[in-house]
């Protein structure tokens, strides 16, 4: 009961005033009256309103599977006995456990223009450093580049439990049965790593259109809108000099939506299991079909050794 009155305090009740005052004139003042959906219609008309959405879906687009993907490179590494493999794990794992706001301002410090360090690297070796904030797709890397930095760990750390719940028993009769390294990989593990990939594709979607921290330190939207989102152009509605909360809550109420139809329909695609090819495959030689037979999706624990 607690965690109810929890979630409604700051959960459901923030989010039905959002949706309410979306349908105001609303400023610090206080309401202005209902204006209906005027405030929807407006973000059809508004080309700002437009180039940050795009801007929202090329940034999902280039930090979702590259974050992913680095994940379960690193998870494959270090589930491998390899020396010094737990302070890679840390050292890979620490963005998470770092405040946005930290790694933020770690992010404005290798990549200011003036004073950053990879600028100041770039100079002392005799080439002109690069305008990072001034140019819009440099300002756009940068800011990709730092998130794809603080997601790799969480991933890592989600693949590597799961890596440890398939029964090694598969492994072995799949190199019974001639299997090479690439063909265990892709026809026994990628399959039953399928619902934490899942999970890692639906927490990393939200994540990217929710993305606030680092876009507002280290370029502020700029330049020129080129690396503002849907959350930073819904502060600034809101909370900048129009103060114009309706809108504001309008383009939040967007936002919410486009994040729930995203999330709903990655839950509802099918889901793969292992790979019917690997049966077929077996007959030329090139997977072992015993080891498909034993492959079933394994209930992760959650434990890391």
């Amino acid at each position: 009961m607690p965690n109810m009155v929890i979630l409604a305090m700051f959960l459901f009740l923030p989010l039905i005033l959002t949706w309410v005052v979306s349908f105001q004139a609303a400023t610090p003042l206080g309401s202005r009256g209902w204006v209906g959906i005027d405030n929807y219609a407006r973000l059809f008309q508004d080309a700002i309103f437009w180039r940050v959405l795009f801007n929202s879906v090329v940034f999902t687009a280039l930090t979702v599977p590259v974050s992913i993907a680095l994940g379960l490179g690193l998870a494959v590494l270090l589930n491998k006995s390899l020396p010094g493999r737990g302070l890679f794990r840390t050292a890979i794992y620490l963005p998470i456990v770092l405040s946005n706001l930290v790694t933020s301002l770690m992010g404005l410090l290798l990549f200011n223009e003036g004073v950053g360090v990879l600028n100041n690297v770039l100079r002392a070796i005799g080439a002109a450093g690069l305008p990072w904030q001034s140019n819009g797709g440099l300002a756009m890397i940068s800011v990709v580049l730092m998130t794809i930095w603080t997601r790799v760990g969480f991933a890592m750390v989600i693949y590597l439990a799961a890596l440890q719940d398939i029964p090694e028993d598969l492994h072995e009769a799949a190199r019974l049965d001639g299997a090479n390294s690439w063909q265990q990989f892709w026809y026994i593990t990628r399959p039953l790593l399928a619902p934490s990939t899942l999970f890692l594709i639906v927490m990393n979607v939200i994540w990217s259109f929710q993305i606030f921290d680092i876009i507002y330190v280290m370029t502020g939207g700029g330049p020129g809108n080129s690396t503002s989102m849907l959350v930073t152009y819904a502060y600034d509605q809101g909370f900048g000099p129009a103060r114009d909360f309706g809108y504001g809550s309008a383009i939040g109420v967007v936002l919410f939506l486009l994040t729930l139809i995203m999330t709903a329909f990655q839950l509802k695609s099918p889901r793969r299991v292992p790979d019917r090819k690997f049966h077929r495959t077996h007959r030329k030689g090139s997977a072992p079909g015993r080891a498909e037979q034993l492959a079933t999706p394994p209930q992760t624990t959650g434990k890391i050794s």
